[in-house]
């Protein structure tokens, strides 16, 4: 097998929605889900993209994920929604969130829900991304239940709690302006699928178990486990520490450490602003326009590399593999065209 396959986004599509769609999800969901996971592929964030395919056909099977599920509301006012995704797919989850609480957004300005109990969501920058091109803002975070611990604080050797990434996005013209980061130094799903794929992390990732720097992804999955960094030390873990405390205290989830025996999910935090009840919707579109051209007109150290914003590479990486297919390296579609080939569907030339 060579080192990359390079697959038609839209038999990719096919490939996951009909892998899916045979492991007994309905057709309707299995095409939303497979969705999501190939655009965070043409985006160029692997982690969140189809190396999760395997990932979720195992929660499956063992009942920690389940299809048609509602989104149970445990408690609503005009303002707010606490949710239960009942562990559905955080793909179809989050669009039913979206949508619970965008008609309050236009009501009342702004509207806040959580949701404990949730399929991994994949990639944030997706649902600010949809939230801006309907003309809100929104700020969004998610954390594992307490279960998942990555990052070690600094000077520790043990990770103590997630990620928890946090996206914002704003409606800009031609497309909304969203940040999607991770409080640590990288998203845990990049230290898998460099595990996948046989490939050493970047220096400046990992520390074993011992607090001792490594760039070998095992040794972040050891036991003992490894951690990755938090972003910007100090800084980033208290922002990590901080975030968890909210979704998992407000969602009514598990901040670390959870009791014994609690299920790995995504908790979510996701407030949606409607411009028009502040400045204005043309206000706030006209300041974010202006602020992100006085940004790109800076002067540059390389006159032949422009300024890149949030966002930037997510379009241009999706654009070009809209045209000439997506790559996926060969320990992902080996891992795909198992799960494929076990539920008996065929396998694209």
């Amino acid at each position: 097998m060579t080192d990359s396959t390079q697959i038609e986004a839209t038999q990719l599509r096919q490939l996951v929605a009909s892998t899916f769609h045979a492991a007994g999800i309905s057709q309707a969901e299995s095409d939303l889900i497979a969705e999501s996971l190939v655009d965070a592929n043409l985006c160029g964030h692997e982690s969140h993209g189809v190396v999760r395919v395997a990932e979720y056909l195992d929660l499956l099977q063992s009942g920690g994920l389940l299809g048609e599920v509602d989104l149970k509301v445990e408690a609503e006012t005009p303002a707010l929604i606490v949710g239960d995704g009942q562990s559905g797919f955080g793909q179809i989850q989050m669009r039913k969130l979206i949508e619970a609480l965008i008609p309050k957004a236009e009501a009342l300005g702004l509207a806040c829900g959580t949701m404990k109990n949730c399929g991994h969501v994949g990639r944030l920058a997706e649902w600010c991304e949809r939230l801006g091109q309907r003309g809100f803002a929104s700020f969004l975070t998610v954390t594992d239940n307490g279960v998942l611990k990555c990052v070690a604080p600094p000077g520790g050797t043990e990770p103590r709690i997630s990620t928890n990434p946090v996206a914002m996005g704003a409606p800009a013209d031609p497309e909304p302006l969203v940040v999607d980061v991770s409080t640590s130094v990288v998203a845990n799903g990049k230290i898998r699928v460099a595990q996948i794929a046989g490939q050493s992390c970047p220096d400046g990732w990992l520390i074993d178990a011992e607090g001792k720097p490594t760039s070998d992804p095992n040794d972040r999955f050891a036991d003992p486990p490894g951690s990755i960094l938090p972003m910007g030390g100090y800084k980033g873990f208290g922002l990590g520490l901080l975030l968890d405390a909210l979704v998992g205290g407000l969602s009514g989830g598990e901040c670390p450490p959870a009791p014994e025996g609690t299920v790995e999910c995504n908790n979510v935090l996701l407030i949606v602003f409607d411009p028009r009840h502040f400045g204005g919707a043309e206000h706030f579109q006209k300041q974010v326009e202006e602020l992100t051209g006085f940004v790109r007109d800076s002067r540059r150290v390389d006159v032949d590399q422009p300024i890149r914003l949030p966002g930037d590479r997510a379009s241009s990486l999706r654009k070009e593999r809209l045209a000439v297919g997506v790559p996926l390296d060969a320990g992902t579609w080996a891992q795909l065209c198992d799960c494929a080939g076990r539920l008996g569907v065929a396998i694209p030339e």
